[in-house]
């Protein structure tokens, strides 16, 4: 019996990987988190497959359904939105399973910040203007923040950051970073990224919360602030200049 941690992917039911998929069909048990995985994916579990929305539950409500399935020999499909390697809280029950000594796989997702780009499209990291994407969040009511992960300290190294779970601290997260990109700093808030309410909302740090509050949204946001959303005079990558040498061009 194994547990098989599944990336369901930002939305879109047709994002889901094929190894993701595969090991869907393949369960006889699916634990998914209702509140936000499409019910489409569903439709991938195999007749009679005992399915349970986790969205009501607790931790210890879901270690008990893994030990109910462990003791019946079954295999667990475990579907949690996006990618697994970012608040997932799969860490907290991997550690449950490797105290039953439970083995368990982790296949990745599509991430949220991902769809969002695409949905802008748009790079996150160009040439001379921004090569890297953070990804952070502010402190909330599942999580605080480490004392040096902070929105002043990401903000001062110019690069492109991706802002999950906060669209509730808009205002505390344009005063922390107006200061360090300027209010003219283009900022864009995808709304539930790939699903078929997908919405877009394109601003600056000077004008986001006007619009925010025009066209109003309470979760399910992702915001990205840096140049590298509307650079357009940046110099071209040299991966495929003519005169750059590698091993694949004689």
């Amino acid at each position: 019996m194994t547990v098989h941690f599944i990336g369901a992917g930002p939305g879109a039911p047709d994002l889901i990987t094929l190894r993701g998929r595969d090991l869907l069909a393949a369960c006889p048990v699916c634990l998914y988190a209702g509140s936000i995985v499409p019910p489409a994916l569903l439709a991938h579990c195999p007749p009679g497959a005992r399915r349970v929305d986790t969205a009501p539950l607790d931790l210890d409500a879901i270690e008990a359904e893994y030990l109910r399935a462990h003791q019946a020999g079954q295999d667990v499909a475990r579907l949690h939105s996006g990618d697994l390697s970012v608040w997932s809280a799969v860490a907290e029950q991997i550690r449950r399973l490797e105290r039953h000594g439970i083995p368990y796989t982790l296949t990745p997702g599509v991430p949220s910040f991902a769809a969002a780009a695409a949905a802008l499209g748009r790079e996150l990291t160009v040439p001379e203007v921004a090569q890297s994407v953070v990804l952070t969040r502010v402190s909330g009511r599942a999580s605080a923040m480490p004392a040096g992960e902070t929105l002043e300290a990401f903000g001062a190294t110019g690069a492109t950051l991706a802002i999950h779970l906060a669209i509730h601290a808009l205002p505390r997260i344009v005063g922390s970073l107006a200061p360090l990109y300027g209010a003219d700093c283009p900022v864009a808030i995808v709304v539930r990224a790939s699903w078929p309410d997908e919405r877009i909302l394109r601003g600056t740090l000077g004008d986001i919360l006007a619009k925010l509050e025009a066209e109003p949204a309470e979760r399910t946001a992702l915001i990205l602030v840096g140049p590298a959303l509307t650079a357009g005079d940046f110099r071209d990558s040299a991966l495929y200049s003519a005169d750059y040498q590698r091993r694949f061009r004689s």
